[in-house]
């Protein structure tokens, strides 16, 4: 090869890269322009997707997960670019001004290229279907409250036959219901609120609990919430304005406002009042102690609820205490205990709990106890102070004492977060026998269903939490205010400005000033004896003063959650008895400092701003507990740091560190932990982690981990990430969760082994290389499988095919829900047979955008293995029919379950049940929705209408071609219909 032939045949393999680079320079402006291009179309689609949103949520529908990110990531890259566009402003020209800056321009260009095709994926992502989910229905009063317990006593039913009178009065639009503490306004009220609802009426009742300490930011989601309406204005104002205009636009409200202490304007609320409550023909009812607060809410009827007689005392007493009480031994000494509750319901209740099961000689006590502090008749609270201190005083366990007392930590009336009081129980050196944290929850979980069962604690409406009455409230708080080993200082949700003035703080063992609007905090603070101290929800708090834990020695659980603090004081590390910490959102980047905590078990940073895992917390050798949820700023974990963590039992990272076992940028030779470092830790039993890059996975471990629970996002899509984070907080049994972006036979055996055969909730996501879910249940081991999601998974065109991969064992048996999501090529459910027995468990059916899916959903071998499905979701494909029966049997089970059917966006739908019409059987239909299926002519034959009997709810919209609702079996005369929304 001569020079030449050589100089050329290397510039020929240069020339293509060079030419590429050059071309950014070249193509300086052009690129520029392109970005701009990309930018305003990203703008445009995001106004329209905004205006979606907006004009869902004025419907009351719930906006999807996968919408609401997506306009975040939007508004980050639109912000990222406007930088860029600046940047190429400043950077025509260098400093000389008098040249092109070529490497400016370059580096500009080159990014601009990339953010385009940035820009151009999030457009495609952008086109969303629907932005929200089903139409959310307002919360109905029925399922907030029990009524199969309720017994209206003498003095209840005329309080309730006097509010049904003033609710069926025209000339009443405000009903005020007044009495003392623990006498049951609350509960009479709500029974009286079905009962209007029943007799119709009201077409809805909404509630709020408004409480001493008056937050209207918290009495207007309370009502949003149960009208379906999502409030996101800014100012209270504009939420009272949006609020009010639901309620105008609903008509016929019953709004049950409870526990009133003063006047409350109403309008700062968004509540009616006046001729606008009458021109919606709704009205209000509130309950209050004290009557002059009727008065001035401008109550047209006011009802007194007075105390129990002594007969109603003693049938609700017996109710509650057991037959026991009616043997000769015991009915006279249960008598002198009746009479020391006073009449109060709530009194009366706590003690039949905590007596039922006690001896004879015991509840002689009791009834000595309560007689030795007998008040004057009239000091009802007295009364009630003593019987709920008395039920207190009875419980077995110092652990169920404490656990009470914490809950009067929280504020008012709030849903008190079980989570939140096992890491509280564990800081304070609670559940003792628990050896792990999962079995200090089934401790905490097992008290606090004791102190249910005994009145001190209430149900919740929301999973998870547990409520605290008023009553029991004061009087916890006044019993841990008074003690020789307690005192607390409690001030929360009492919206502080200021850190409440004490001469001396020395004796305070915990300290509440949670949800106020505290800014600035003590220097020099002296609580020697301090070991609990709650400043959550404080968000105007933004500095921590360097000397403010000085002389906080004993401090063991500190919480500051929400809190905009930007840096930690010094002070923080002289904290070395502290167990829990809670930072979340914390803004300080340098978090060293904690490093000196070394008895720390439970640390929460989740939505902070760290980007590095500091060496420092490799001392905390006592950490049992890690959360850096939704911490999207953590890259840095270095390697062999967790290690350090030799007794850590739960780690959560989901939202945030996902690079395992990769190079640490601008660090040389530098990596980040390995995923294998979470196999080696002795006590990991819970993790919730992201793996960017599934080939991080060791392909062996010297032993297999023992995780319990866990929830694993492989995924380099930070959208996806994202996503499983807010699914995670809905889906609260999300214990053993597993989303892939690949297939399982990619993945090793000892992971499979640990993880995938142990699965519940399986979900597919951009997977690679998937074809056939048959093949991935087999090798998966997938017998434990409850809820599957494929979701844009190109490479698949038949979701099940046992032709391919045959199997003489059911498949998928003890699948609930199946969702299938956006799947370009899918074109046909199931080829072949199925085993018998597969799918039988399956409950929930979803088939999303799916453009390619044509012919028949269901077809007769897919068909016959539905006999268990309840509820069936198809919307955004080609289908021309839903149901297809060919060849099966009159003995054949079809549908007996199905309750609920939508069918949304099928524009070449032409029958929902193609086949003998005696085979399907829709005898529990209760809800049919069908949306813009324009070929669609009718809905069902005669022979199939008749099996509809159930039916309770038909939406039709959008349907053009729809000619009839009922069709005709050959000769049988059509129905017309009458009207449905076109």
């Amino acid at each position: 090869m001569d020079i030449v032939t050589f100089i050329w045949g290397v510039g020929t393999k240069l020339w293509g890269p060079v030419t590429h680079q050059i071309g950014y320079l070249v193509h300086y402006k052009k690129n520029l322009e392109n970005l701009k291009a990309q930018v305003e179309a990203l703008e445009a689609l995001r106004k329209d997707n905004q205006e979606s949103v907006r004009a869902a949520e004025m419907n009351g529908e719930e906006i999807k997960a996968q919408v609401q990110i997506w306009l975040k990531g939007a508004d980050a890259a639109i912000v990222e670019v406007e930088k860029v566009i600046d940047d190429f402003k400043l950077n025509k020209r260098c400093f000389w001004g008098c040249c092109p800056d070529c490497t400016s321009r370059y580096k500009l260009s080159r990014k601009a290229v990339k953010d385009a095709v940035t820009i151009g994926e999030l457009q495609d992502k952008g086109k969303f279907d629907r932005v929200s989910l089903q139409i959310r229905k307002p919360l109905e009063i029925e399922s907030m409250i029990s009524t199969g317990d309720f017994e209206a006593f003498e003095s209840t039913q005329q309080a309730m036959n006097e509010v049904m009178k003033a609710l069926r009065d025209d000339n009443v639009n405000v009903i005020g219901v007044y009495g003392m503490g623990g006498v049951g306004k609350t509960t009479m009220v709500e029974q009286v609120s079905v009962q209007a609802r029943r007799d119709e009426l009201f077409d809805h009742v909404v509630k709020a609990v408004v409480s001493q300490n008056i937050n209207l930011k918290m009495i207007q989601g309370q009502i949003a919430d149960m009208l379906a309406v999502k409030l996101d204005d800014e100012t209270e104002a504009g939420r009272a304005g949006h609020l009010k205009e639901r309620i105008m636009r609903g008509r016929r409200i019953l709004i049950f406002l409870d526990d009133l202490w003063g006047r409350i304007e109403l309008a700062k609320i968004g509540v009616p009042s006046g001729r606008d409550l009458e021109a919606c023909k709704s009205k209000i009812i509130l309950t209050t102690r004290l009557e002059n607060v009727c008065h001035a809410m401008e109550s047209q009827a006011k009802v007194p609820l007075h105390i129990l007689s002594e007969q109603d005392s003693w049938r609700l007493f017996r109710k509650k205490a057991g037959n026991a009480v009616d043997s000769p031994d015991f009915h006279d000494v249960a008598w002198r205990v009746v009479k020391e509750c006073g009449g109060l319901p709530i009194a009366l209740v706590v003690v039949a709990r905590a007596l039922g099961d006690k001896d004879l000689e015991e509840w002689k006590e009791a009834a000595r106890q309560l007689e030795m502090s007998n008040p004057t008749k009239d000091d009802h609270d007295h009364t009630v102070f003593r019987c709920i201190k008395f039920s207190y005083d009875y419980l077995k366990h110092e652990d169920a004492k404490r656990c009470f007392l914490n809950c009067c930590l929280f504020p008012e009336d709030t849903n008190i977060n079980i989570e939140d009081l096992v890491k509280y129980g564990i800081g304070q050196g609670l559940f003792q026998n628990a050896n792990t944290v999962e079995e200090a929850r089934a401790a905490a979980s097992s008290l606090l269903k004791h102190l249910k069962a005994c009145s001190l604690l209430l149900n919740s409406d929301q999973e998870g939490c547990v409520k605290m009455h008023d009553v029991v409230r004061d009087t916890a708080i006044s019993i841990a205010s008074a003690g020789d080993e307690l005192a607390f200082l409690v001030h929360s949700g009492a919206a502080l400005k200021k850190w409440p003035r004490r001469d001396s703080y020395e004796a305070y063992t915990a300290i509440s000033l949670m949800s106020n609007e505290i800014q600035d905090l003590p220097d020099g603070l002296v609580c020697p004896k301090l070991q609990t101290l709650l400043l959550q929800n404080n968000i105007d708090i933004q500095e921590i003063p360097d000397g403010f834990f000085e002389r906080m020695e004993s401090l063991r659980v500190l919480d500051v959650n929400g809190a905009d603090i930007s840096s930690l004081p010094s002070s923080l590390g002289l904290l070395l008895n502290l167990r829990t910490l809670c930072l979340d959102g914390c803004k300080s980047t340098d978090i060293s400092i904690l490093g000196e905590l070394r008895k720390l078990e439970i640390l929460s940073l989740r939505e902070s701003c760290i980007e590095e895992l500091p060496e420092e917390i490799g001392k905390l050798v006592s950490l049992r507990m890690l959360d850096f949820t939704m911490s999207s700023d953590l890259k840095r974990i270095r390697s062999n740091l967790l290690l350090s963590l030799s007794q850590l039992e739960e780690i959560y990272l989901q939202g945030s560190f996902g690079d395992w076992g990769k190079p640490i940028e601008g660090m040389d030779q530098e990596t980040n932990a390995g995923f294998d470092e979470l196999t080696r830790l002795p006590y990991l039993n819970t993790l919730k982690v992201d793996i960017t890059d599934a080939g991080c996975i060791p392909q062996t471990v010297v032993s297999n981990p023992n995780w319990v629970k866990f929830n694993i996002c492989m995924s380099e899509d930070l959208f996806v990430r994202l996503m499983d984070v807010h699914l995670s907080k809905i889906m609260a049994a999300r214990s053993r969760a597993l989303i892939l972006n690949t297939t399982i036979n990619t993945l090793p055996d000892w992971f499979n082994s640990v993880v995938t055969e142990k699965t519940e909730k399986l979900f597919y996501i951009h997977g690679s290389g998937l074809h056939n879910i048959i093949s991935e249940y087999d090798q998966g081991r997938l017998n434990g499988l409850k809820s599957l999601l494929v979701q844009s998974c190109y490479g698949i065109v038949q979701l099940m095919n046992t032709d391919i991969h045959v199997l003489n064992r059911p498949v998928f048996d003890n699948l609930e829900e199946l969702r299938v999501h956006n799947m370009d090529y899918l074109k046909v459910m199931c080829v072949g047979e199925l085993p018998p027995g597969s799918l039988r468990k399956l409950k929930f059916f979803q088939v999303e955008q799916c453009d390619e899916l044509v012919g028949t959903l269901l077809q007769p071998n897919l068909l016959k293995r539905l006999e268990n499905l309840e509820v069936l979701d198809v919307s955004g494909n080609s289908l021309e029919d839903i149901f297809r029966s060919e060849g099966l049997g009159k003995e054949q089970i079809l549908l007996r379950k199905l309750r609920e059917m939508k069918l949304d966006k099928l524009p070449q739908l032409k029958n929902i049940w193609n086949g003998p019409a005696e085979l399907a059987i829709f005898n529990k239909l209760k809800i049919l929705t069908v949306i813009a299926c324009k070929k669609l002519r009718n809905l069902f034959a005669i022979t199939v209408s008749r099996c509809l009997l159930q039916l309770e709810e038909l939406w039709i919209e959008d349907c053009g071609g729809l000619e009839v609702i009922i069709g005709e079996d050959k000769g049988e005369k059509q129905w017309r219909r009458s009207s449905y929304r076109n």
